[in-house]
């Protein structure tokens, strides 16, 4: 069985720049596109992406959640800013990691609940990246960190198919794949 690594603020905070970088490139035009979560368009990805990182910043700070915005009809690169702002913050409060959040899918340590946002944010950049034609293969050290944290983590039970589990079927992402393919095959997306 593969050992769990620890995830940091560290990471989080790499995770949010990689993301960025790429959200910086998107245009207008390419809202409607499609992303390799099947149900959602880029505009989707990325109301989604900006909305779950206001959603863990409120859980673990234990604030009103966030309000249902359409972040990607106005300036999203700044509503990620404001998001990223958020996280960071909440995550950065003495004993926050040491917390249990009660959510509707389990409890959840903040340290677990941290671990869940790096790899949501970064995961959603790689799906940002697939969908409009940019480069995947993002920050290889820290997708073979995720990589390893999300095999300890994520099991069957949160298998499924698209809008009724968190993630598919594990794929096969092939020998010459990048560690981000293969952290994206895992969590159930086609390459």
């Amino acid at each position: 069985m593969e050992q769990q690594v620890v995830i940091g603020v560290e990471q989080l905070r790499q995770a949010f720049a990689s993301t960025r970088a790429i959200l910086e490139e998107v245009r207008r035009d390419q809202l409607g596109l499609p992303t390799p979560c099947a149900s959602w368009d880029v505009a989707a990805l990325i109301n989604h992406f900006v909305g779950s990182a206001r959603w863990a910043a409120s859980t673990v700070s234990a604030e009103d959640g966030p309000a249902e915005w359409d972040f990607a009809a106005g300036d999203f690169v700044a509503a990620y800013d404001d998001s990223i702002e958020m996280v960071l913050a909440a995550f950065g409060v003495d004993g926050v990691l040491d917390e249990e959040f009660v959510l509707p899918f389990g409890a959840y340590s903040g340290a677990r609940m941290l671990s869940l946002t790096v790899r949501e944010q970064f995961i959603h950049g790689w799906d940002l990246a697939r969908s409009i034609g940019r480069p995947a293969n993002l920050l290889p050290e820290l997708a073979t960190d995720l990589l390893s944290d999300a095999r300890v983590e994520i099991t069957d039970e949160l298998r499924g198919p698209d809008t009724v589990a968190f993630f598919g079927p594990a794929v096969d992402a092939g020998d010459d794949a990048c560690p981000a393919d293969r952290l994206a095959t895992f969590l159930g997306r086609s390459i």
